[in-house]
């Protein structure tokens, strides 16, 4: 029987095991398991050919209850109510696993902004702000860059929000360009957050870093970036692929150097010194560390056999399915989860908000040394509930952000 690909079902499903073991009142578990509000928007687009499109938007609150709630906006044709939903939950899970001040967000717009013009771009997102401005703000929900979305768009956010209030907020989105207020680090947060955390995992485990073998599945932002660092401390990246194929070099690559050929091709295909591999064969390579860095749902039960790494670094959101998981637990593989691995993002978003609202930016060795620390705190947490609790690490890390999520909305109470 195949198992459910429904990113919310999935996200629920997590949510449960942890409650299950938190022995949480039903009451409070219905609340945690339900996203407190859900926007659908349609945006109505002037194209460049003179027609008019619209395009449906979404943006998700999942909780509230220890913070604004906090995530990115995606441009995808996949893009559905249920992915938002979920991803926002996950966010709330995410923030509350590295313990910052926010809940959980998510936004969405169906489009193929591959597609689409930079004029058509900027006047979707522009009317797309507009119409979900009576939910977002600097004190209420904090948009930021995800698929397919970038640094510019987060500057027409921001724009079209300050226009709207009369004055500029710098604190209504993160992710921005430097030029107005942006971090320091933030372009290499996430990625920098999967590496730290792929090193803790394999001292954990007793394995050394030098020499260690790492596949990335996923050569964007997040994947070179922990490729190109796990590389500078000695471990030896063997397989990459992206949307266009896969690559194998079991001797070693440069993630640097691939990295520049792939801003020059588009690919990472023919990069010298590489073979091609199959993308489910480059999942299979044998390896220290494997990172999907990809999209949902990467890796499912019926793959899950053929992995050899260590350790499964989610680079991506949900790239691992339940049964996957389950498979993995069984083998002894380690996952370091979504919520606790890329939350790298997120928490160097929190220092690019907290910079932006006292007017007082902070240099790169300072932004990188503060999210090194969060995220080392974050997974030794994390492991010693696992440790002691005898749990996977998924199911540890929910059991330590659901328990802190919950104790804030019991001691918050309902209102009326």
């Amino acid at each position: 029987m195949s198992e459910t690909l429904n990113p919310f079902a999935i996200a629920q499903a997590q949510f449960d095991r942890a409650a299950d073991h938190l022995d949480l009142d039903p009451g409070l578990r219905a609340v945690l398991r339900t996203p407190r509000r859900a926007l659908i928007v349609s945006i109505p687009v002037k194209m460049d050919d003179g027609r008019v499109v619209v395009f449906e938007g979404y943006r998700v609150q999942h909780n509230i209850a220890r913070g604004p709630a906090k995530g990115g906006i995606r441009y995808h044709p996949n893009v559905s109510l249920d992915e938002v939903r979920a991803l926002a939950s996950w966010m709330t899970w995410k923030c509350a696993t590295v313990n910052i001040p926010y809940g959980g967000g998510k936004g969405g717009v169906i489009c193929d902004p591959k597609k689409m013009s930079l004029g058509e771009l900027e006047r979707m997102t522009r009317r797309y702000t507009a119409e979900i401005s009576i939910i977002i703000g600097p004190d209420r929900d904090i948009p930021a860059p995800d698929v397919y979305t970038n640094a510019q768009t987060m500057a027409w956010v921001m724009d079209t929000y300050s226009m709207t209030e009369g004055r500029t907020i710098l604190g209504v989105v993160t992710g921005k360009p430097l030029a107005i207020g942006g971090s320091e680090g933030r372009g290499e947060a996430t990625g920098r957050g999967v590496a730290v955390t792929s090193l803790e995992a394999l001292a954990a485990l007793g394995v050394s870093a030098e020499g260690a073998r790492v596949v990335v599945q996923g050569y964007g932002n997040a994947g070179s970036v922990a490729s190109r660092l796990l590389h500078e401390r000695g471990l030896k990246v063997i397989g990459a692929s992206d949307s266009t194929g896969a690559i194998v070099a079991r001797g070693g690559l440069d993630p640097a150097a691939l990295e520049k050929h792939k801003t020059q091709t588009g690919s990472v295909k023919g990069f010298p010194g590489t073979e091609p591999i199959g993308a489910d064969d480059l999942l299979a390579l044998e390896c220290e560390v494997l990172v999907p860095a990809a999209l949902e749902n990467a890796i499912t039960k019926e793959m899950a056999p053929r992995v050899r790494a260590r350790v499964v670094a989610e680079a991506a959101n949900g790239p691992t399915t339940p049964g996957a998981d389950a498979v993995f637990k069984e083998r002894g593989i380690m996952v370091i989860p979504d919520i606790l691995c890329n939350a790298g993002g997120v928490t160097v978003s929190y220092f690019e908000w907290v910079q932006g609202l006292q007017a007082f930016f902070w240099d790169e060795a300072e932004v990188n040394s503060n999210l090194d620390r969060i995220m080392k705190r974050a997974f030794a947490e994390v492991h010693k509930v696992s440790t002691e609790r005898r749990l996977d690490m998924r199911t540890a890390a929910y059991v330590l952000a659901v328990d802190r999520v919950a104790q804030a909305t019991k001691i918050r109470g309902l209102w009326p």
